[in-house]
């Protein structure tokens, strides 16, 4: 473990590492694409923590080894399993509490100082993971989104937060979804008592529906089309890490014309057809290609006709794209205004 946080730590704070470009790593990118698309294949459980890991070391050139990533999450699985027998719920009685005991326990450990007796005597607290407002969408290091990152920092985002959030979920055979608003990753939870609720990392806290709907930038036929506010399905959480690995091949090599980030947003959309943020890469990396071919082109024609068409099916959706200004801003009332919509009922 000691090895793992040292090494990533290390790595996020250093200056971007040069790796080889072209043939080398179009190989090896192709190889954690297929890795992860048998995953998707096969559906199993544990493999949405598979392939985040995948997903990752790969852009890392392949530097952690998955032994050390599986033991800090076997420590943290640990840990809630002890906070969850340390603090049994009380007046909670449907036949669900076990899960929503696992639920609860997985909150408190990620957002909330948990204290730890050691067999001699000796009182040890964790730290909750915080969220860290540089460079959230990872425009300038691509590594800011990761898990591994948040595991060696205690510091995250939207999207490594609930990642680490499902992944303790698997692990501890808990139910839970994750879900989107716009430019943004949370977790959707269901309990007998209060029906579906949300658990937001970035605050910590429970918003209503009703908050999500009118704060965050969200068209009513975005809804009612269930681009936003829906649950992902186990092989939609795993394809997400495909997206994820078109976006980092992205980063890595601006090749928007080899074919491999298209191959990534046609995977992702077999099994999430309704998923704006593939559809959007896929879109914008056409038109980097039309720009480049000859108008006259039929291959240009049918380039620009499948970039207008996904255009268009966004918008029909209900799409719209949230500038990051007003999204820093979303974020800070997340966290300032969390008493104005937190649901009660939990």
């Amino acid at each position: 473990m000691k090895f793992l946080l040292l090494s990533i730590l290390a790595y996020c704070l250093s200056p971007m590492s040069v790796t080889a470009q072209g043939i080398t790593t179009r190989l090896k990118f192709e190889k954690a694409y297929q890795k992860i698309k048998g995953m998707i294949d096969r559906n199993e459980k544990h493999s949405f923590k598979k392939a985040v890991f995948i997903s990752e070391n790969v852009f890392l050139d392949n530097m952690i080894e998955e032994t050390e990533f599986e033991n800090q999450i076997t420590i943290l699985t640990t840990l809630v399993k002890g906070w969850q027998i340390a603090n049994p719920i009380h007046g909670y009685r449907y036949s669900d509490s076990i899960n929503f005991n696992k639920n609860l326990a997985i909150y408190k450990l990620l957002k909330d100082t948990v204290k730890i007796m050691l067999p001699d005597g000796q009182i040890l607290e964790t730290e909750p993971y915080g969220y860290d407002f540089n460079d959230f969408f990872g425009h300038w290091d691509w590594r800011n989104m990761f898990v591994t990152k948040l595991l060696a920092t205690h510091a995250g985002n939207c999207h490594s937060l609930p990642y680490l959030y499902k992944i303790l979920s698997d692990e501890l055979d808990a139910t839970c979804w994750l879900g989107f608003a716009p430019n943004h990753i949370y977790i959707k939870n269901r309990c007998k008592k209060s029906g579906w609720y949300n658990t937001e990392l970035t605050s910590g806290s429970f918003p209503v529906d009703a908050w999500l709907t009118g704060s965050g930038y969200i068209p009513l036929e975005a809804i009612q089309n269930r681009i936003y506010m829906d649950t992902l399905s186990n092989q939609q959480a795993i394809a997400l890490c495909v997206l994820d690995l078109a976006k980092g091949y992205e980063f890595q090599t601006k090749n928007y014309y080899d074919g491999f980030i298209i191959k990534c947003c046609d995977l992702v959309l077999k099994y999430h057809p309704k998923n704006v943020q593939a559809m959007l890469l896929k879109a914008e990396t056409l038109k980097r290609i039309y720009d480049k071919q000859e108008k006259v082109s039929e291959a240009a024609a049918a380039t620009f006709g499948t970039m207008e068409g996904l255009y268009t099916r966004l918008f029909e959706l209900g799409y719209r794209e949230m500038p990051e200004s007003m999204y820093r801003e979303w974020l800070q009332s997340v966290v300032t205004e969390k008493e104005k919509y937190t649901n009660k009922r939990l």
